[in-house]
């Protein structure tokens, strides 16, 4: 078990269920053979080391990030959540295929102030293996939450692991957070067109530290697991002399590894890559290149300029971890020429439905000074059903960008596969996807194994708060 790092913090063995402090504070919890994982999780704000300084932040269970929550297909989850935080939360398990209602993934609960509740619920027997994340769902409040911090890892281990090339590499977990501090530690509250924008924080940080370092073996592996827990940053990453090996994303493996020199990492989305050993002794910088999601177009400012460029951050690349040799692999492997076989969603009977991202003048939960952000020209109403479909059918849906930045597509509940130009769905499971502007995507998606309400919205997250998001039943 020792090869499972939050970037150099070894993440501890367990046997049965056991719960295990770490260095730095960081918890791990397994079912490990037992079929239930259980935690106490506790969200409060409280004073903590932040990259070498201390900073007033909302965490769970005093640590940043939350407890690494590991599952296997079949496992019943259990979660004795209190939330000691100044104002409402909940939880949501990003990706997770589990019931929208109840005590599972409901993004309707309200957890008041100094109030407990028990999280309780199953993954399906045939749940994919993933990395998948939880973090607070309260609306109004969400974007504000996570960038103070509250966000965890949640990963459901299967056949992706058990490839024995896979399953012996070391392992580590990033955790992409930006944090916006004054000098005395405090959070530093956006101002309205920065909510219009997006918040971005100026302290970028990896599993809470500044450029910590990844160690790799001349000749070696390392499998590297990236979440982008940010509210609203976009990574354009790219690392020093060493390509990446994607072999996994949002929801579980591609087919056959995909070798690329640079990814893009929207807020919500996760993916899996391998690194290899192959250059000479040194250290690497794992950049986030500049890029460009959009500017104040409706000011006359940048207008349809999505793509690379300075972004809302920066216009310079950011550091955010370090590879480092260190010393020589005994044993050599070539990575596996394919994964796992991920088969197509049926083409369905159904015309495809159209979903319109822009801004509004509503008067509604909206920014306050008569704008809002839409879905087909309306804010979000929790009261209101915007799109009914039915159990175990597929639908296709184009998602369209006409707006001046760019926008994640999340959908809670079910994943989907992109559809090329052709009409042909990728041969990946997502569940973050992204929209760029002046755009339009199409999306396959299928409604298995659970009915209720829930949710699909932009993940730049004040604008999902500003009413970029809309309630999906499921019949």
């Amino acid at each position: 078990m020792q090869r499972r790092k939050f970037l150099g913090i070894g993440v501890g063995a367990s046997a049965g269920f056991l719960l295990r402090s770490q260095l730095r504070g960081q918890q791990y919890v397994s079912s490990v053979g037992s079929g239930l994982v259980e935690i106490p999780l506790t969200a409060a704000s409280t004073w903590l080391s932040l990259a070498t300084r201390q900073a007033l932040l909302y965490s769970y269970n005093a640590q940043m990030p939350g407890p690494l929550i590991e599952a296997r297909a079949g496992d019943t989850v259990r979660l004795r959540f209190k939330n000691d935080l100044p104002e409402p939360t909940n939880l949501h398990y990003h990706g997770l295929h589990v019931s929208p209602t109840g005590n599972a993934d409901n993004s309707f609960l309200e957890i008041p102030s100094g109030e407990a509740f028990t999280y309780e619920f199953s993954l399906p027997s045939d749940h994919p293996a993933g990395t998948f994340w939880y973090h607070p769902h309260m609306h109004g409040t969400v974007a504000r939450q996570v960038s103070r911090g509250l966000a965890g890892v949640f990963v459901v281990r299967g056949e992706l692991d058990s490839i024995p090339e896979i399953r012996d590499t070391p392992e580590y977990f990033l955790v992409l957070q930006d944090f916006d501090l004054y000098v005395n530690g405090l959070i530093r509250e956006p101002s309205f067109m920065e909510r219009i924008q997006g918040r971005e924080g100026p302290l970028v940080t990896v599993g809470g530290q500044v450029n910590p370092r990844i160690s790799i073996q001349q000749g070696g592996w390392v499998r590297l697991r990236i979440v982008n827990a940010s509210s609203s940053r976009f990574y354009r990453l790219r690392l020093e002399e060493h390509p990446l090996y994607l072999i996994a994303t949002d929801g579980g493996a591609v087919p056959s590894p995909i070798a690329v020199e640079e990814i893009l990492l929207v807020p919500g989305e996760r993916i899996d890559v391998l690194v290899q050993g192959q250059r000479a002794d040194g250290s690497y910088r794992l950049l986030s290149l500049p890029y460009n999601r959009g500017g104040m177009g409706m000011m006359g400012g940048m207008g349809m300029m999505g793509g690379m460029g300075p972004s809302f951050g920066g216009s310079a690349a950011q550091v955010l971890a370090t590879l480092s040799y260190q010393g020589r692999t005994d044993r050599t492997w070539s990575l596996p020429a394919r994964l796992l076989i991920v088969e197509p969603l049926p083409q369905p009977v159904s015309p495809p439905r159209s979903f319109a991202f822009g801004m509004g003048m509503g008067m509604g939960m909206g920014m306050g000074r008569g704008m809002s952000f839409v879905i087909n020209g309306r804010e979000f109403d929790p009261n209101r059903i915007d799109t009914r479909v039915r159990l175990n059918t597929v639908e296709d849906w184009e998602i369209l960008n006409p707006h001046w930045m760019d926008h994640p597509f999340h959908v809670h509940t079910n994943p989907f596969q992109v559809l090329d130009r052709d009409g042909a769905a990728e041969r990946a499971w997502r569940d973050t996807f992204l929209v760029p502007a002046g755009s339009r995507v199409r999306l396959r998606l299928q409604f298995k194994d659970y009915t209720g309400t829930t949710l699909y919205h932009c993940h730049i997250l004040d604008h999902s708060d500003l009413g970029m998001m809309a309630t999906l039943q499921i019949v």
